[in-house]
C-alpha cells in the first residue's frame, strides 16, 4: 500500500512564515512583535478593508476572525523561517522582538512572480501607514475601527496582556 504524503501550502506556517519575511524586510531594520505582526499580515492580506490597495487574497465572509486564528500559525511560521536564516527573533526587556535575518533581502529581492511583487507592495503600504504605531495603539486602533468588518469583530476586546478575547 502506498501512502501519500500532502504537504498544506496554503494557511499554513509556510505561507504565513513567507509572508513574515516580506513584512519583516518592509519593517528593516526594525522589527515588530508578535502580536503587531499578526495585524499588520491582516493589513497586508486584507489591505482594501483599509483604505488601502486591492486586497492581496479575495475578502471572506468573517475574516475578522482570522486575528484569532492566525497567532499560531505565524509563530510556528518564524520559527520555520528563523531556521532558515530569514528570520532573527531578539529578547529584551520589552519580550520578543523579530527582524528580517540577513537572508531575507536576498529572497525578497529574488522572487519576481506577480504575487509576490504585490505581497512586497502591500506589506510596503502596511508598514508606512502602520509601521511606526506600536503595538497597543494598533491593537486600539484595529478594535476601535472593528466596525469595518461589521460583526465579525463584534464583542471582541482587548485585555491588558495585548491578547484578543471575546467577551
Amino acid at each position: 500500500m502506498t501512502r501519500t504524503h500532502t504537504t498544506r501550502v496554503f494557511n499554513s506556517p509556510f505561507e504565513l512564515g513567507f509572508r513574515m519575511v516580506y513584512l519583516l524586510s518592509a519593517l528593516r531594520p526594525a522589527g515588530a512583535d508578535l502580536q503587531k505582526l499578526i495585524l499588520l499580515d491582516y493589513a497586508v492580506v486584507y489591505s482594501g478593508d483599509l483604505g488601502g490597495p486591492e486586497s492581496l487574497h479575495t475578502p471572506v465572509p468573517y475574516r475578522g476572525s482570522e486575528l484569532l486564528s492566525r497567532r499560531t500559525l505565524i509563530e510556528q511560521g518564524l520559527h520555520l523561517m528563523s531556521s532558515r536564516g530569514l528570520v532573527t527573533a531578539r529578547m529584551d526587556d520589552e519580550g520578543i522582538t523579530y527582524v528580517a535575518g540577513p537572508a531575507a533581502l536576498s529572497l525578497v529581492g529574488s522572487v519576481t512572480a506577480s504575487y509576490f511583487t504585490r505581497l512586497n507592495r502591500r506589506c510596503e503600504w502596511a508598514v508606512s501607514q502602520f509601521g511606526q504605531t506600536d503595538t497597543e495603539a494598533l491593537t486600539r486602533q484595529f478594535t476601535e475601527q472593528g466596525h469595518r468588518w461589521g460583526a465579525e469583530l463584534e464583542g471582541l476586546t482587548l485585555e491588558g496582556s495585548g491578547q484578543w478575547r471575546f467577551d
